[in-house]
């Protein structure tokens, strides 16, 4: 006799797996379109504060839609309310979070043995230009180069971002 074993695994978010009531995939990544972006603790100007964003262009991963509100998820895997009209579908990601100490290479193609152009330390912020679902070519004020897809936060593992 056969016993049939159905398990629901988590989702790893590497790709969307729904689509949420703006007609758009969740989750996904967007950017803060303002210098101060208020977090909340519920979808609405009601709600208490839970904490403030103070940079413009930090990546934030959107897990949930209700109205004009946006539930997402910041690098170090808080989650709070923002409202729509402070983010913005232009892509960045940060170079290595996790890490304290790991800096990543900047090359100046797309291979392991290319030329580095720089050294990035954890938690810069690059604007994404394109992935190809291995690579990703980024750029900040006055640096440009690539770097493998696996370091940054702001893009899944194999997603493609023209």
């Amino acid at each position: 006799m056969g016993l049939a074993i159905i398990s629901a695994l988590p989702s790893t978010a590497a790709e969307p797996v729904e689509t949420g009531p703006s007609g758009l995939p969740l989750p996904r990544f967007v950017s803060l379109s303002a210098g101060t972006v208020n977090v909340r603790v519920g979808p609405g100007p009601s709600y208490k504060i839970k904490w403030i964003f103070n940079k413009r262009g930090l990546p934030v991963e959107i897990v949930r839609e209700y109205g004009n509100w946006r539930r997402v998820r910041d690098s170090e895997g808080e989650e709070g309310w923002i409202h729509r009209s402070l983010l913005s579908g232009k892509r960045t990601a940060l170079v290595a979070p996790w890490s304290d100490t790991e800096t990543v290479p900047l090359l100046r193609e797309p291979s392991p043995s290319a030329d580095p152009v720089a050294y990035l330390q954890p938690f810069v912020l690059a604007d994404v230009k394109r992935c190809d679902g291995a690579w990703c070519a980024i750029e900040g004020a006055n640096w440009q180069g690539m770097v493998p897809q696996r370091t940054l936060w702001g893009v899944y593992p194999s997603e493609t971002v023209d």
